[in-house]
């Protein structure tokens, strides 16, 4: 089957090419799946990794996988949904700031999600646009909106970080801005972001945690059940201190 031609200048979309996107879509976990795997604001750049399924004669139902440019972010895209509403380019390069540009910034990333946890939202698994969303995509957008992109799951935040060592008594060695990590001790599976006084912010879904945005503390309290919960998963603590570029993290291709 020949690659479809699928935007208004009837350009061939196919394996290898860069494109911007310039509408918000849904990017899916595989070929079949309905899952969530990330939402895509409108405005992020894409490689095509593979040519379209043909499996489906159906263009409704046939999708193709790309690589978010920005993080590098592997996912599935719809194409009926992606119809009239890319831009081939020819190059793409990253922007990135210096570490402390990104310290400067770190004012606004802490207001931009004190902000968005005084909306009305609900945890979403997948969820990067808000009002919804879950642990990791909060993370990266409120960094995303200073312009600093950074991986999009929590375990690939985690070793994207520069890692710090705190007292969890004394709280010496963590600053605000900094990401906290909870898990096991075989991989993370949530982050938050550090507040202050042993608080931070975090989006948790509906079991052990809040249904979105809320504040909770590093320090176990039996008033606070998720707290708690959270504190007896805490991994540590890292720094963000670069943007993401292709080469800075190893375990983003899926």
């Amino acid at each position: 089957m020949p690659e479809p031609k699928i935007t208004h200048k009837q350009e061939t979309l196919g394996a290898g090419s860069i494109w911007l996107l310039n509408t918000n879509i849904n990017g899916y976990k595989n070929i079949k799946s309905n899952e969530l795997a990330t939402e895509v604001i409108s405005g992020r750049f894409f490689l095509i990794i593979e040519n379209p399924s043909i499996e489906l004669n159906s263009l409704k139902h046939r999708r193709i996988k790309v690589r978010l440019l920005e993080d590098g972010y592997i996912c599935w895209f719809n194409l009926k949904e992606i119809t009239n509403h890319v831009q081939r380019i020819q190059y793409w390069k990253p922007i990135l700031h210096k570490k402390i540009q990104i310290k400067k910034k770190l004012p606004k990333v802490l207001g931009w999600i004190e902000e968005a946890s005084k909306c009305p939202n609900d945890y979403l698994w997948g969820g990067t646009l808000g009002p919804n969303f879950d642990c990791s995509g909060l993370i990266q957008y409120a960094f995303s909106k200073e312009g600093i992109w950074i991986p999009r799951d929590a375990y690939q935040q985690e070793e994207f970080c520069t890692k710090i060592q705190f007292d969890i008594n004394t709280l010496n060695g963590i600053s605000a801005g900094d990401l906290v990590f909870f898990g096991n001790s075989k991989k993370c599976t949530h982050v938050g972001m550090y507040k202050g006084n042993g608080d931070y912010w975090h989006s948790s879904g509906t079991k052990n945690g809040r249904n979105g945005i809320g504040i909770d503390n590093l320090k176990p309290n039996r008033n606070n059940s998720i707290s708690s919960y959270y504190s007896s998963m805490l991994r540590g603590a890292g720094r963000i201190e670069s943007c993401y570029n292709e080469k800075s993290i190893s375990s983003i291709v899926q």
